[in-house]
């Protein structure tokens, strides 16, 4: 059985070895040069996927003693392979004249829309952090109104960017900064 999986990793560290050969001359051809090679890669990152799964079915019938071994084995093949998968996604299209144009043109480094995403999900943790402050100050607010026996006239929550304001009863506004500092 393990002789199976070593046939098999042999054939994929071949097929790999041509596959990065190949993604390394695509970013030099044109036409349909190019658009051959492109076509060929993709045919063997197929057969290169193929034969992860064999070696991946390979592993699950070794017996558990021995898996450890292979599982890891598979796991650098998988990496390995996303890698390649990667670069000839980038070799296809980062050295085409378009997009070193258009690149020169926007002054476009590719991590713009990472960067961009990034932001907005460090913005959103940080609405939602100051969202649940307003909420407990509300609460204190109303624990606070309760105690000394008089009753809040609540209405809800307004937030207005960047700051949010609560009106708590008809005499009294209470305005929070996005911070969650007291004004």
């Amino acid at each position: 059985m393990s002789s199976d999986f070593e046939v098999y990793e042999q054939d994929f560290g071949t097929l790999t070895a041509e596959i990065t050969n190949k993604v390394g001359r695509i970013p030099k051809l044109s036409g349909d040069d190019k658009k051959c090679m492109v076509a060929n890669v993709e045919k063997q990152m197929e057969e290169a996927r193929e034969l992860l799964e064999q070696m991946d079915l390979e592993v699950r019938e070794i017996p558990l003693q021995s898996r450890g071994l292979f599982s890891t084995r598979m796991k650098s093949y998988k990496q390995e392979l996303e890698k390649l998968d990667k670069d000839f996604k980038r070799s296809r299209i980062a050295y085409s004249d378009e997009v070193n144009l258009r690149n020169e043109l926007l002054g476009d480094d590719g991590n713009t829309s990472e960067k961009q995403r990034a932001c907005l999900l460090d913005n959103t943790e940080r609405l939602e952090r100051s969202t649940r402050r307003l909420e407990a100050g509300y609460q204190l607010t109303v624990e606070t109104a309760t105690i000394a026996g008089t009753q809040p006239t609540a209405s809800p929550i307004r937030v207005m960017t960047p700051s949010a304001i609560i009106r708590w009863s008809s005499s009294t506004t209470f305005c929070f900064m996005a911070t969650g500092t007291h004004l």
